[in-house]
């Protein structure tokens, strides 16, 4: 009796002479390459440096597209969008010390979204490992330490003959529910040192399921289908999981209204009778999910964003169904399943009871009414022109990426993504400068699409290095700079705690001249122009920047209250 874990794949007489007769001059840089060829990966992002050039003269070897972005963190951005829009392991190679470092804000963003980063970074060479103190070139006493509480897994590869395994074990680890960031570290001389080692013709690194357990979605299922009130957030991991055609078919098996969260965007169609939109930052809103006897929670962990900033109190019983293990039941106590977003929700259709309730989509109405009513008294006309040009001038089907400021947080709540995986945002980890690198990566993963990047002039400054590189390779990336003179979200929590400003006011260069001089068409707009000349550079190849002057506000908090 044969069983599958016994079966060998058997190699062809080409890979057994390949494997004995390994092409001379190969080095542990060729086996990083080979081994990321193997598993599927086509495109690489990264920047160059003294240690990891093995891996980097390995690329001139290889059939691998190397994108370089100018600086480290950045280039992670890049790989974070490109893992989101594609779905795989978006491999990031840097080089040590500074260079990896550099990353770290970046990994922190894809780890709080999701997204599947490969990063492989290069060592000092191997007896610098182990806290001992040689005094090499970037030399730190423990690299992996200052990654270790920030991506899924640390691998490191002493030998040649370790990076295959330690590279397969982190794509694996990558792409396995919830995705994420993983970090391979190789020392430079084990890049460097020649291997007779055969050639890496495939991979086998498939990423583990994350089923939930019967016993929970079967009491999920009862308590949904008897519920009086149901009511579903949507958050991130439906989208990761490409589930949201399930949550759409529960939500209607149940008469369950939907309210997505930031990261959730998309994850439901904006004007179906049953969507509460994102509208997840508004009293109303707030009431609504509170007054749920039975609140799904998919894909969540109803962090700050997500609960109205922790003003939430459900009443109800709540049913969280989360990938992320140290998410579930963090804020709420709940029937917790840890699992993928697509089998729970798979799982629950499969044993849920249909239910009528004619009264859901009038409750939605009334409470999208009182919304809009909230929002029209306080005279933020501007902001909500500003924020309809954009939706009009973007392609349906076009992804968009925002970066921390003013327009964004509009967009989280009010901002229609068209589709499930179309708005991305630094929402998840917070830190400046998200927008412009991954919505260059984005270009990178599908240049069929033109991509829209959404910029205060503070993030702005943050990404400008990285309008060479949408030159250089012809990236298909509008960047909208939205320019109020600096930090204008801090502006405004600091004015009104504390009566005035410090700290946010910011000297800027002229941003049209400044694309120009990169050789990027750039053109100045206003809020009347907006959509005629946003999509005008939209609908042209190539890079391009729009720039707009103007103060937007935020629409007033209701946590506060």
């Amino acid at each position: 009796m044969t069983h599958d874990h016994d079966l060998v794949l058997r190699p062809t007489p080409a890979q057994t002479e390949a494997a004995l007769n390994p092409p001379p001059g190969r080095n542990g840089g060729d086996l990083v390459v080979e081994t990321l060829a193997g598993l599927g990966a086509t495109t690489v992002f990264g920047l160059p440096g003294q240690h990891a050039l093995g891996m980097f003269d390995a690329l001139r070897r290889s059939d691998l597209r190397y994108v370089g972005l100018r600086v480290e963190n950045n280039a992670g951005f890049a790989a974070d969008a490109y893992g989101r829009i594609t779905g795989e392991a978006a491999p990031l190679l840097l080089s040590t010390g500074p260079g990896a470092l550099t990353s770290l804000a970046a990994l922190q963003e894809a780890a709080a979204a999701s997204a599947p980063v490969l990063a492989i970074s290069s060592q000092v060479p191997t007896a610098g490992l182990g806290g001992g103190r040689h005094g090499y070139l970037h030399e730190l006493p423990d690299q992996a330490a200052s990654f270790r509480g920030v991506v899924k897994s640390v691998h490191t590869a002493r030998t040649p003959s370790q990076i295959p395994s330690a590279i397969e074990a982190a794509w694996t680890s990558a792409l396995s529910a919830p995705h994420g960031p993983v970090w391979v570290e190789i020392p430079q001389d084990v890049l460097l040192a020649e291997t007779a080692i055969p050639v890496v013709t495939g991979g086998d690194a498939f990423p583990e399921e994350l089923p939930p357990r019967p016993e929970l979605t079967a009491v999920a299922a009862d308590l949904l289908s008897k519920a009086a009130r149901p009511a579903i957030i949507a958050g991130g991991g439906v989208v990761r999981a490409d589930a949201s055609k399930k949550l759409r078919q529960l939500a209607e098996t149940l008469q369950a209204p939907v309210v997505t969260t930031p990261g959730g965007k998309g994850a439901f169609p904006w004007t179906h009778p049953l969507s509460l939109q994102s509208w997840i930052e508004d009293r109303h809103t707030t009431d609504f999910l509170e007054d749920a006897d039975v609140l799904l929670v998919v894909g969540s962990g109803l962090g700050e964003l997500s609960s109205n900033y922790h003003t939430f109190k459900p009443r109800g019983r709540v049913v969280q169904i989360e990938a992320d293990l140290g998410k579930l039941e963090s804020n709420h106590p709940a029937l917790g399943i840890h699992a993928d977003a697509r089998l729970a929700l798979q799982a629950l259709l499969e044993t849920v009871s249909e239910r009528e309730d004619p009264t859901a989509p009038e409750r939605v109405r009334a409470l999208l009414a009182k919304v809009a009513e909230r929002i029209a008294a306080q005279e933020l006309t501007l902001e909500q022109e500003v924020l309809a040009s954009v939706r009009k001038a973007l392609p349906a089907d076009s992804p968009s990426f925002w970066d921390m400021t003013i327009l964004a947080y509009w967009a989280w709540s009010a901002f229609d993504a068209k589709g499930p995986n179309h708005m991305h945002s630094a929402q998840g980890a917070g830190g400046l400068g998200y927008a412009f690198p991954a919505a260059l990566g984005a270009a990178v993963a599908d240049p069929t699409r033109p991509v829209l990047a959404v910029s205060g002039d503070g993030g702005a400054l943050y990404s400008i290095a990285e309008l060479a590189t949408a030159r250089q390779y012809g990236l298909n990336v509008t960047w909208l700079i939205v320019d109020d003179g600096g930090y204008g979200i801090l502006r405004e929590y600091m004015t009104d705690t504390f009566g005035e400003a410090t700290a946010t006011e910011l000297t800027r260069p002229d941003y049209v001249a400044l694309a120009e001089s990169f050789g990027i068409p750039g053109v100045r707009t206003t809020p009347e122009k907006l959509e005629q000349d946003l999509a005008k550079q939209l609908a042209s190849p190539g890079p391009s920047v729009v720039l707009l002057p103007a103060v937007l506000r935020m629409f007033a908090a209701t946590h506060l209250d």
